[in-house]
């Protein structure tokens, strides 16, 4: 691994990142939001989905039937995946190949769900988030995806559940696709909402988890919000020991 990637696998010696987990149900914006209160913080950003998808890309590059859960389990140990958390950027890795780009074809976008509902892929996966939660050399990381408020980071001093209605989901998920009328994408985030609710509940915030509700806010307000909540969890959370060694 090349230092100058500076990928999210080192061990910090600054002391235990101050981690924000976001959750939600598709279409909430719970990504473009948390990257862009990771940059206004200055933390480090983890986007979950893109290792799902990256391991997706990779079991087909395999030749792997993604329906087929025991073979997608059977690729899991040969699966090196890195990602660069750096703020304001996102790079991602299956061994030396950046699959930035490629994981965002449609292709991989449809099949994405029946790799993510294997509960082995999402106990492996559960493991490296939050290998990499706690080895960022940032102040803070902002970590969103399924699983993260409950699973992966429930400790987590920060922890929010972002939220809209259906039909303000809907729209502002077909405002980001051409040629998607908001009914058609509508049908389709149920769907997704509904199979991804068979392995993780993401509609309901648990015991200490914060709703934010975006449904009458625009996307700034939806941000602000967000860093609200984080900067009052900050004022009440004492700034962790280190962990070994010394700043320079």
């Amino acid at each position: 691994m090349s230092p100058e990637n500076n990928i999210e696998t080192s061990t910090s010696t600054r002391g235990v990142p101050f981690v924000v987990a976001v959750d939600g149900p598709a279409g909430s914006g719970k990504s473009s939001v948390s990257k862009a209160v990771a940059a206004k913080l200055g933390f480090a950003f983890l986007d979950t989905g893109a290792a799902y998808r990256a391991l997706t890309w990779f079991a087909r590059r395999r030749g792997v039937d993604v329906t087929d859960a025991d073979a997608v389990v059977g690729v899991i140990p040969d699966f090196d995946y890195r990602i660069d958390a750096e703020p304001g950027r996102l790079l991602v890795f299956v061994g030396e190949s950046d699959v930035t780009t490629d994981i965002r074809d449609p292709e991989i976008s449809a099949r994405v769900s029946a790799v993510a509902r294997v509960p082995q892929v999402r106990e492996r996966l559960n493991e490296l988030f939050r290998d990499i939660l706690g080895s960022s050399d940032h102040e803070g990381i902002v970590a969103e995806g399924r699983d993260i408020t409950t699973v992966v980071a429930p400790d987590a001093p920060a922890r929010i559940l972002l939220t809209a209605s259906p039909q303000v989901r809907a729209a502002r998920r077909a405002g980001e696709l051409d040629g998607q009328s908001a009914h058609d994408v509508a049908a389709q985030l149920h769907a997704r909402d509904r199979a991804d609710s068979q392995v993780t509940d993401f509609m309901t915030a648990a015991e200490g988890v914060t709703t934010v509700d975006s449904t009458d806010l625009n996307f700034d307000q939806t941000v602000d919000a967000v860093i609200d909540v984080i900067q009052a969890a900050r004022a009440t959370h004492a700034v962790p020991p280190s962990r070994g060694g010394t700043d320079a």
